[in-house]
């Protein structure tokens, strides 16, 4: 069966929607920041473009479910910006997954090919002979 990129697409921005979601409380976790900074941050430390259209409503759940608060505050550029910060729930659940997301990391990352030969060799290791 042939994958169409529309496949690939799907399972891509499957993936990307919780690792996004860890990654904007990853910045919030170190600094507040209106939603543009926070483009900003996040795609000059990443190879891939992001939109308001993604982040705003990922903030806008993490703000519903207590994990981050807003506040709009003056500013000398312009209009007043809505700030994100996250919240003392949000920091302790942002520790949490982000040692998750490194336990995944590891299993996404593992030799798995070199593993299964040495369990192989471990296997043979252990058959009686009768």
């Amino acid at each position: 069966m042939q994958y169409s990129d529309q496949d690939k697409d799907r399972r891509v921005t499957q993936l990307r929607k919780g690792i996004l979601e860890l990654a904007v409380m990853g910045v919030l976790y170190h600094k507040r920041h209106y939603g543009y900074s926070l483009i900003r941050v996040l795609a000059e430390n990443a190879s891939i473009s992001l939109k308001e259209g993604t982040i705003y409503p990922i903030l806008a759940r993490l703000d519903r479910d207590g994990l981050v608060r807003s506040e709009w505050v003056e500013s000398d550029q312009g209009p007043p910006r809505k700030y994100y910060a996250l919240t003392l729930q949000g920091r302790h659940l942002y520790v949490e997954l982000s040692q998750e997301f490194d336990a995944l990391i590891t299993l996404v990352k593992q030799n798995w090919a070199g593993q299964t030969n040495a369990e192989d060799e471990r296997k043979k290791l252990f058959v009686k002979k009768r």
